[in-house]
């Protein structure tokens, strides 16, 4: 994912980021870091409301009385908050978009903590947040000045942002004090590569005095690092990427995060067999054992799949049947690898609720029911479950146990966004089913006051006065 601005986020979104920095200027501290808190976990690439929380984070921490007792209250904060960073660090490894959250809750207890800013800046690298990164790079890089690790993440970090001239100084400081250090010089080299787009300008951004685009040479090139910036992957971008990483992976034959570079890459050029073959490198490696990577695969096989059905001819007499069957194989594969994910990783409760949904696609309620009932327990997945799994009941006619199901859902989901307008609809379509169409328009209602084009509420509401004044 690229980081993104105010407006690209959803208007609940916004709704949350500008109550949380009112909340933040006015002081209210604890609610301004609730709000943000939501904000970051619904609009993890919203760099703007990460950096309005860490602000909140750090007012909260500097304010609240000082004095004595202040040893013991960070001693409960860091033993309370142990388990949350093993969570974190678990997470890591598997899923970063849920290891960047944990790690925001430990930081809106303690922002100063270095594990949690660690789990941050490795998440945001892995997710292409480089912004984000930075943020608590920055704060690592303060204290511990020299950390090699943390100076080159920094510098990559930097380096995606598009302040070249920055990590190129941060490498060239490093290298002195490692002088030997083969690690550092590659990235150097790498950087000299990168710089090479990028030179001239830099002192004049930096002093106020021009733009990004003023320190390219020619438009050709700025059009080719905008791009890349966005990660906005042209055809020819995306063969220049090809070609470099191809190069850099003859000279680091076990850098990974290159193969899967090159594995993405593959993917976005629509050779998919070649994409799998570097999945199938990382696979077979000691990193193979993640569910991430699993969920590649068979996310780029789906793709070819679907790639395959804009290859047949539609004007073959067969074009139905063909399609037909290629979603069938389609969907089929979905669900098999998804099993055999659950199966590898049973206590991942996301993959779990990746199951439930594909058994309801594939209209096998009983076992969707089984997968969903567990998924509950994932707070990040929790309201989504009970949503699906009110649909469940409801398609086994069960409209009682469905009614029930989306109460629940909407009692614990506060924001009136679109996911809780989707369970009051359903809702009202599982009353109208059981006869009770007073309470069943009481919920369309709901919808129709704050977002009259959501779905066909404004038809149901319609007939329904229409039937009253007839």
């Amino acid at each position: 994912m690229a980081e993104i601005g105010f407006d690209d986020i959803s208007t609940e979104a916004r709704t949350l980021y500008q109550k949380g920095t009112e909340s933040l200027e006015r002081k209210n501290l604890d609610y301004a870091v609730a709000l943000l808190q939501q904000l970051v976990a619904r609009e993890p690439a919203f760099f703007e409301g990460r950096k309005a929380l860490r602000a909140a984070q750090f007012a909260k921490a500097g304010g609240g009385g000082g004095g004595g007792g202040g040893f013991f209250k960070k001693m409960l904060s860091g033993a309370s908050n142990s388990p949350m960073l093993a969570k974190a660090q678990f997470a890591l490894r598997n899923d970063p978009a849920e290891a960047l959250v944990a790690a925001e809750q430990i930081l809106s207890s303690d922002p100063h903590s270095t594990a949690a800013h660690k789990v941050v800046a490795e998440a945001a690298l892995a997710l292409e947040l480089p912004q984000t990164a930075i943020l608590s790079l920055e704060i690592l890089n303060k204290a511990t000045p020299g950390n090699k690790i943390v100076t080159m993440q920094l510098a990559e970090a930097l380096s995606a942002s598009g302040d070249v001239k920055r990590a190129d100084r941060l490498l060239h400081d490093l290298s002195r004090s490692h002088p030997h250090d083969m690690e550092i010089a590659q990235a150097m080299k790498n950087m000299s590569a990168h710089k090479t787009l990028t030179v001239g300008g830099y002192q004049d951004i930096a002093d106020g005095q021009g733009t990004f685009r003023d320190a390219l040479r020619n438009k050709d090139e700025a059009n080719a690092i905008e791009q890349e910036g966005r990660v906005v992957k042209s055809e020819n971008v995306n063969e220049r990427l090809l070609e470099e990483y191809t190069k850099r992976l003859e000279a680091e034959p076990n850098n990974l995060r290159l193969v899967r570079n090159l594995a993405e890459t593959l993917t976005q050029l629509k050779r998919y067999d070649e994409a799998l073959a570097y999945y199938q490198r990382i696979k077979d490696s000691e990193a193979g054992n993640d569910p991430s990577l699993d969920r590649l695969i068979t996310d780029t096989r789906r793709r070819q799949l679907e790639h395959s059905i804009t290859l047949l001819d539609p004007n073959d007499p067969a074009h139905a049947a063909q399609v037909a069957a290629l979603q069938k194989a389609k969907q089929e594969y979905q669900l098999t690898e998804c099993q055999k994910r659950a199966e590898r990783f049973p206590t991942d409760l996301g993959i779990r609720f990746e199951l439930g949904a594909l058994f309801f696609q594939a209209g096998r309620m009983t076992e969707a029911i089984q997968e969903l009932q567990k998924a509950q327990q994932n707070p990040h997945k929790r309201i989504a479950a009970m949503g699906l799994l009110g649909q469940c009941f409801a398609a086994r006619g069960h409209n009682d146990l469905a009614a029930r199901t989306f109460q629940n859902a909407i009692k614990e989901k506060q924001i009136f966004d679109d996911e809780r307008k989707d369970l009051v609809y359903a809702l009202g379509c599982v009353l109208d089913k059981m006869g009770k169409r007073d309470e069943a328009i009481e919920q369309f209602k709901l919808i129709y006051e704050s977002d009259i084009g959501h779905r066909d509420v404004a038809a149901r509401i319609d007939a329904y006065y229409a039937s009253q004044a007839g």
